[in-house]
């Protein structure tokens, strides 16, 4: 028989092959995924993954790719392999609230301004089910390079681009320098005349069609002269399967003091964090968001900071 052949006939065989491929080479039983899955939050029955390894079912809406997003990470296969091949189903699922992550109006103001310069709709339209936001700090202690890979879904129609933005909340700084890595182009760039928001229209590799998925990865460098940035995170609109936000220090540069700041509708929280003789430090929250995670960092007795 034909492998690729069959696949290409039917789509429901294609992801069932697939998906059982990938869990007899990893040697895991289905009851070890489910328990797995269960640890990440995901609550699949062990029905629903036996209809799924049997082509009975395919996974639809907003749970279900979650689920399937941490499954292709538990079965070790490049991320979106199994998602590409559900590309016939047609239910994007509960989409949750959508809110702007950062209560501060003057910024959303600015945001939405940016969002019009770019030719964005705002609210934007796609959703972020997965993101590894990972940074880079330099020998003085400031970011070099910021770097996100995101699993991107459209939620209505066909996606074609999508915004990315740097706020930089009560603080005036020059544009950092985006670089698309991969899974599309830089259209468009534009920065706020505030100072605070700088973004860039994303053009995707291929056009998107909801509940279609993709990858994308883009990068931030500071370059030399930039103003000292000793913070770093990541924020969303929507909640979203799983948010990293992974901070690799120099080790000429290790901090003194570390936090975490998490904003949501709720309120914001600070905690401390340690390096515990790491050289990085890491951050994971699932079914995140509405809202906002920050790292900061710095050298010497920490100053006390409102909020």
């Amino acid at each position: 028989m034909n492998m690729t052949s069959d696949r290409r006939r039917s789509p429901a065989h294609a992801f069932a092959n697939a998906l059982r491929d990938a869990i007899n080479a990893k040697g895991v039983t289905l009851a070890r995924l489910h328990e797995q899955l269960r640890e990440r939050g995901n609550r699949v029955s062990m029905a629903t993954l036996s209809y799924w390894r049997s082509g009975a079912r395919r996974p639809e809406g907003a749970q279900s790719l979650a689920a399937l997003a941490d499954l292709e990470d538990l079965l070790g296969v490049r991320a979106g392999e199994l998602t590409g091949l559900l590309s016939g189903t047609n239910r994007t699922g509960p989409l949750g609230p959508t809110q702007f992550p950062i209560d501060e109006a003057a910024l959303e103001r600015a945001v939405r301004d940016t969002y019009a310069a770019l030719g964005a709709p705002y609210p934007d339209v796609s959703r972020e089910l997965t993101v590894h936001s990972i940074t880079e700090v330099g020998a003085d202690g400031s970011v070099r390079i910021s770097t996100s890979r995101v699993i991107l879904q459209s939620t209505v129609g066909t996606l074609t681009a999508t915004p990315f933005l740097e706020l930089t909340p009560g603080m005036r700084t020059p544009a950092p320098v985006f670089t698309a890595v991969s899974g599309g182009r830089i259209s468009q760039r534009y920065s706020h005349p505030d100072g605070e928001v700088h973004g860039v229209l994303f053009e995707l590799e291929a056009p998107l069609t909801a509940p279609e998925t993709t990858v994308v990865e883009w990068s931030m460098e500071y370059p030399a002269g930039y103003p000292p940035m000793r913070e770093t995170g990541y924020a969303l609109s929507r909640q979203c399967r799983e948010l990293l936000v992974w901070t690799r220090f120099h080790p000429d540069a290790l901090p003194d003091w570390i936090e975490e700041r998490v904003e949501t509708p709720h309120g914001v929280e600070v905690s401390p964090l340690a390096l515990d003789g790491r050289t990085a430090v890491h951050i994971v929250r699932r079914a995140f968001g509405p809202g906002a995670v920050e790292l900061r960092w710095g050298y010497g007795e920490r100053a006390s900071q409102p909020g």
